[in-house]
């Protein structure tokens, strides 16, 4: 069974990790599976949105298989940190913008995945957390970082210090998610907003996402530069005069990505 499936609903993929009966937890072929498609994704031109979620009804992602780590020796696991870490940053750093479909557990790496996309709808049934230190061990794959950046340094410490497993509505309420919708509408959901994103110019929505995750990262004169920057590459673009001559006509624009 391959541990990572890829479909498509028009201009949107959907990428989802098959490993149902683990809790979709990531061995080391799912990871290398993963890092690989959304590789060739990101360089789709097809591609306007991508959505990722997990195979049944139960788990978005438990995280690392443990089953497996158990058995490798210290090297390895220092190979899987590494593999799992740049495959998130993979995620993260894609041009086309990702959402995650959070349909069941999250949990460790889990949580950290749906971190790395842009977007993260989850269902009411959905638990979330950075568990690591009941086991540990740390956040390996960006939770350290990226939770702090999103949430604050002090509800981050909270869900890291304490290992705690929250809830979609709290998850929501604490801004790890961006919206809570109904048990078995996560998909849905992600795919109505990717369909949204998918009518918008994608060298635009491209250059929207590098100047808002390069720019946060700096400070404001730096950001506002960058934000020129990207702005000035769509000047020459034909979609850019598609945009204006559709306002113009009074119809939906016809975007092709040049």
């Amino acid at each position: 069974m391959e541990p990572v499936l890829t479909e498509w609903k028009g201009n949107v993929a959907i990428v989802t990790i098959n490993r149902p009966e683990v809790y979709n937890a990531l061995n080391k072929a799912a990871l290398e599976a993963l890092s690989a498609l959304v590789g060739e994704l990101g360089n789709q031109p097809r591609v306007r949105a991508l959505v990722i979620t997990g195979a049944g009804e139960k788990a978005f992602c438990a995280g690392a298989d443990l089953k497996e780590r158990r058995a490798m020796s210290q090297q390895e696991v220092r190979r899987y940190l590494r593999l799992i870490r740049d495959t998130f940053t993979r995620i993260e750093q894609m041009p086309k913008p990702v959402i995650a479909a959070v349909n069941g557990v999250a949990l460790g790496g889990g949580t950290e995945l749906a971190l790395a996309c842009d977007l993260r709808v989850a269902e009411e049934t959905a638990t979330l957390g950075l568990t690591e230190t009941s086991l540990g061990i740390i956040p390996g794959a960006g939770g350290t970082q990226r939770l702090p950046r999103l949430i604050g340094k002090a509800k981050a410490k909270e869900l890291i210090f304490t290992a705690q497993k929250i809830t979609a509505t709290d998850a929501e309420r604490w801004g790890l998610v961006n919206k809570v919708v109904s048990k078995g509408k996560g998909l849905e959901a992600a795919l109505a907003w990717a369909g949204q994103i998918a009518e918008n110019a994608p060298l635009a929505l491209e250059q929207a996402k590098f100047a808002i995750n390069q720019g946060v990262e700096t400070e404001l004169a730096t950001g506002l530069a960058l934000e020129t920057k990207a702005y000035e590459t769509l000047i020459p673009t034909k979609d850019r005069l598609e945009g204006l001559a559709a306002f113009k006509e009074r119809r939906k624009p016809r975007y092709t990505g040049e």
